[in-house]
């Protein structure tokens, strides 16, 4: 059996689509055939595990049967552990995390939109890290600093350390695979040329300064918004499975979603069939 994969979808910065990108991973390698083990650290919010509870009642509600991930809560009340003591924290997340790797293929964790103890944790347990960000110097500055007369980079910032810890960690573990990070630019305006390609020249610089890649992220599109009450996403749409009207834009929406499979090294899990015949 192979061995289970770590998938951590972190940014400190809230607002950059970390859950949107976690719910569309989970379903995607879902319909790959993949077992997955889901992990929200966002215990205050829990977007991702609601999501899936969403997906469950609507399943049972109209009769179909749809992919869903094993969810591993960290307790009963993760508003309350939210205002536990740290070693509470991490002594749940480890209890946690270590019964999801014995039950998936690969363990998908959503991490909040800040710094805490159990998201470094899980950072630095993370075989793959993808970073959504929207496509602008806000986003950026949770990465990287520029001058604000030159607009050169001047060094990395406090998320892009944390990252650079746990790559560190790993590779004194011993562990021969490198921790791979993937940032995406998401959320990309069709507009506003200029800045787009100002975000883009900064973030090559300090991709190769701190080593990530960049790919793909989703666009903001309408109808990833109009299935999240569902708990679907685009990879669910078929004959049987269509709470809103389909049109054009859906089947870009999926070639997006494909792309984003196969920037992330995920190609076999992509769902291309599945995605293509809808």
């Amino acid at each position: 059996m192979a061995e289970t994969r770590v998938i951590v979808v972190g940014n400190e910065k809230g607002g950059a689509g970390k859950s949107t990108i976690a719910v569309h991973l989970a379903t995607a390698l879902l319909y790959g055939g993949a077992k997955i083990a889901l992990l929200d650290l966002d215990l205050r919010q829990c977007t991702s595990m609601r999501f899936f509870e969403n997906r469950k009642a609507w399943v049972a509600g109209n009769g179909v049967t749809l992919p869903e991930p094993l969810p591993f809560r960290l307790s009963d009340d993760d508003v309350a552990l939210a205002a536990a003591p740290e070693a509470d924290q991490v002594a749940k997340f480890e209890a946690a995390f270590v019964a999801a790797r014995e039950a998936a293929d690969f363990v998908l964790i959503d991490t909040p939109g800040g710094d805490t103890a159990i998201s470094r944790m899980a950072h630095g347990l993370a075989d793959l890290i993808v970073t959504p960000m929207n496509d602008s110097f806000v986003d950026f500055d949770m990465l990287g600093h520029v001058d604000p007369v030159t607009m050169e980079l001047q060094k990395p910032s406090l998320y892009s350390l944390t990252v650079w810890e746990a790559r560190k960690a790993r590779a004194l573990s011993g562990q021969r695979q490198a921790l791979d990070w993937v940032v995406l630019r998401n959320r990309l305006a069709t507009t506003e040329a200029r800045n787009r390609k100002r975000v883009e020249d900064r973030l090559t610089a300090l991709s190769k300064r701190v080593g990530f890649r960049m790919g793909p992220g989703l666009r903001d599109r309408v109808i990833y918004r109009e299935l999240f009450p569902f708990g679907l996403t685009i990879a669910d749409l078929s004959p049987q499975v269509r709470p809103v009207p389909v049109s054009l834009q859906h089947l870009a929406a999926r070639q997006e979603l494909r792309a984003l499979m196969h920037a992330l090294g995920l190609s076999a899990y992509s769902g291309e069939t599945l995605l293509a015949a809808q």
